[in-house]
This record gives structure tokens, C-alpha cells and sequence, in this order.
């Protein structure tokens, strides 16, 4: 599906190998050796686990991330060319991680490797800048093939996810618009929800009686899945639907 990437030990690198440009794409053996890859994961037995994998692949791991904040730093210091970003980690997660590093060196490469196989956090990590989104349970050939994939301008996703993001992006390019969850005064109510604004104030903003806003909220729980306020609120923000200010 993708092209064929690589990793090694992580090294000291001097401003020499920083600067380094990608090798020819015509050599894969070149693009490989010339990728310079930062791993983010929390795990230490991953982490090792990875860089000893890929390194056999051809690859150069230059930097080991921790945590979210880690990545950040070293991201901005080793400036890689590619970042294998674990989602759930300690200080700050990889969404965001992502998304604070792609605001500062967008020309950074980003491959998400998760657990999750969660369209909504698929979403989160896209929306956030991620250029590939793999499943941890993906053979280390495929997480290679990710990173030539992405290091070439690319997108990479996981089999089983691709299918419905490509849905996504032929309805968005056909200028369909998904299927609304709720309502648009549904909308309209969480959003003040979300503002934090109370029962009486949305009634009052809305120009509608208090029971109405509380049957709005009922129907919202019951489209959302949410048991509370909060729950559908930050249900709503990974749909895209609400915002936080």
C-alpha cells in the first residue's frame, strides 16, 4: 500500500547529519539511510523494540522521545524528519503533541502509532496535522512502509481505517456534507454548554423556555451516547460539532 522505509540506533548527530537532505527517491536504499526518525512512546521495550527493528530496515533513529513534551523539545532541537507518535502519553498526549509540532515545523512528517483503532481519534490526530495513522497491531514492514510513505509527501493509513476516511474525503471533494448528529438548535445549545453557560442563560440567549432546553439535552445525550453534560460535550468536540473556546 505504501512505499518501503527504515530505522537504526539512535546516534549522536551533528549539524551535518541535521541538515541532511532526503536521499534520491529512485534509491530506496538512499531514502531509507537518509530518513532521520524520531521515536515518541512512553514504553521503553517499544521504543528499543522499534529502533532495533527498523534500524535492520535501513532506517537511522536520531531521538527518543518519553512523553508529549519530550517530543516537542527534541523535535524542535534534532528537527527529524519523521516522528513515530505514540497517542497516550504522560504531560501531554501525541494528538496534541502533534499538533503544537506541526504549528511550529510543518514540514516535519508525522506517522501516529496507537492502539486505538477510533475513527474520532483518527480524526483528532488528521485534524491535528498527522500525515499517517497506523494500529499497533500492524507488522513492523508496514510501519516501514509508512515512513517512506510519509517521507515522500504521502498519506498512510491503516488498512482497516482507510476505507473510511476515503469515504470521508469523496463526500467532502463532492461537496456533501456528512449527515448531521443533532439538530442545528442542538447545536446551538451544546455549544453554549460548552461556553459554560447555565440552563436559564442558554434559555435566555435562545430566546426559549427552560424545559425546552432540557428536552434539547435529552436528545442530545440519547444522539451522543453521553450521560451528562460533560460527556456529551467532550464527545461533541471530538466530532468536530462544538468547540471549546
Amino acid at each position: 500500500m505504501f512505499p518501503t522505509p527504515n530505522v537504526s540506533e539512535r546516534s549522536g548527530t551533528d549539524a551535518t547529519s541535521t541538515t541532511q537532505p532526503l536521499a534520491d527517491p529512485a534509491s530506496p536504499a538512499g531514502l531509507r539511510s537518509s530518513i532521520r526518525l524520531m521515536l515518541a512512546d512512553d514504553h521503553r521495550m517499544l521504543r528499543e523494540g522499534l529502533r532495533r527493528s527498523l534500524g535492520e530496515l535501513g532506517f537511522t533513529v536520531v531521538a527518543e522521545a518519553r512523553n508529549g513534551v519530550e517530543a516537542l523539545d527534541l523535535a524542535a532541537s534534532i528537527r527529524p524528519d519523521v516522528v513515530l507518535m505514540d497517542v497516550t502519553m504522560p504531560e501531554l498526549d501525541g494528538v496534541e503533541a502533534t499538533r503544537q509540532i506541526k504549528a511550529r515545523q510543518p514540514d516535519v512528517r508525522i506517522v501516529v502509532l496507537t492502539m486505538h483503532a477510533d475513527h474520532d481519534i483518527l480524526t483528532e490526530a488528521i485534524r491535528a496535522g498527522a500525515n499517517g495513522y497506523l494500529v499497533k497491531d500492524c507488522s513492523t514492514d508496514e510501519i516501514a512502509q509508512a515512513i517512506e510513505a510519509v517521507a515522500l509527501g504521502e498519506t498512510a493509513l491503516s488498512p482497516g481505517l482507510a476505507a473510511s476516511m476515503l469515504a470521508e474525503v469523496r463526500r467532502q471533494e463532492n461537496g456533501q456534507q456528512p449527515e448531521r448528529v443533532i439538530t442545528a438548535r442542538e447545536e446551538e445549545v451544546l455549544q453554549l454548554i460548552a461556553d459554560g453557560c447555565s440552563t436559564p442563560e442558554v434559555a435566555e440567549q435562545l430566546f426559549i423556555s427552560q424545559k425546552t432546553v432540557k428536552n434539547h439535552l435529552a436528545s442530545i445525550y440519547q444522539k451522543l451516547d453521553a450521560r451528562d453534560r460533560t460527556q456529551a460535550v467532550l464527545q461533541a468536540v471530538r466530532m468536530g460539532i462544538v468547540t471549546l473556546n
